[in-house]
């Protein structure tokens, strides 16, 4: 078998979140790459795909953003089960939830069970900003000095890049680094956990914080998919029902790769 072979990796379901077509940092290309090659029963888009406000202030959509779109769309006629819970920046959408659109049902929140028979509540997490003490600085970084840490960004890897490093993201290093931030974290998910525990289900499932994340909080799974501005991550739930975050970067897709060739070869 050609070493330049990648094989088709087919999980259970895979839930992406802030995606954030509409701005200049979405990562299309590593999306469509993911798309293209994780073949997926259900694909649960929890939000933040469009961002509706950022196109309000400016226009931007080029092609790859629609390509993005299409390949959404195509895994639906090819039996994937797509599944749209909208988000604060697609927040548009609400007004249509409970309604089927094609091969698109739209839900305000879902009830994901999973293969090991886990009850998961899915929403997009801004539901629980509300409940959070310390989200004034977060507001701030969420605008303005989020958006400048992403500019600085992209500069920051293209140089990087060009010196034949990896990608390093400067947004993540900084909110790792100021306390107020971490705690925001630290708050939204006892919030998110609690609204699960006061459902009587397993765990739950979101995006919104742009942070990746699997752990158990309190007795409660807490799950975050991240996001396809900075950190490229997919919650992934194997054939058995297992979860894990993949971040779809070059070394990482390429050790996935590995793995479904080695699978592929014990099955045979």
């Amino acid at each position: 078998m050609s070493p330049a072979y990648r094989p088709k990796v087919h999980v259970r379901t895979a839930f992406i979140s802030d995606v954030h077509l509409g701005t200049r940092d979405c990562r299309t290309d590593l999306l469509i790459d993911f798309l293209r090659n994780v073949h997926t029963d259900e694909l649960i888009l929890i939000g933040d795909i469009v961002d509706f406000w950022s196109l309000r202030r400016s226009l931007y959509w080029p092609q790859s953003h629609s390509d993005v779109l299409r390949s959404l769309l195509g895994k639906a006629k090819h039996g994937t089960r797509l599944i749209y819970v909208p988000g604060n920046h697609d927040e548009q959408l609400r007004d249509v939830c409970g309604s089927q659109f094609g091969l698109l049902e739209v839900h305000r929140e879902y009830l994901h069970v999973t293969a090991a028979g886990q009850r998961l509540l899915v929403m997009h997490g801004d539901e629980f900003d509300g409940a959070v003490k310390c989200n004034r600085w977060l507001a701030a970084l969420g605008s303005g000095l989020y958006d400048v840490a992403l500019a600085l960004n992209r500069a920051l890897n293209q140089l990087r890049h060009r010196f034949g490093y990896g990608y390093w993201s400067l947004a993540t290093y900084l909110k790792s680094r100021i306390g107020n931030a971490m705690q925001y974290v630290r708050s939204f998910e006892q919030a998110a956990a609690h609204t699960a525990r006061k459902r009587g289900l397993d765990g739950i499932v979101c995006g919104h914080i742009h942070r990746p994340e699997i752990g158990d909080r309190d007795g409660i799974l807490y799950c975050n998919s991240g996001d396809w501005v900075d950190s490229c991550s997919a919650l992934i739930e194997r054939r058995d029902g297992e979860l894990e975050l993949w971040h779809w970067t070059d070394m990482a897709r390429a050790e996935i790769a590995r793995q479904s060739l080695r699978d592929l070869e014990h099955a045979a």
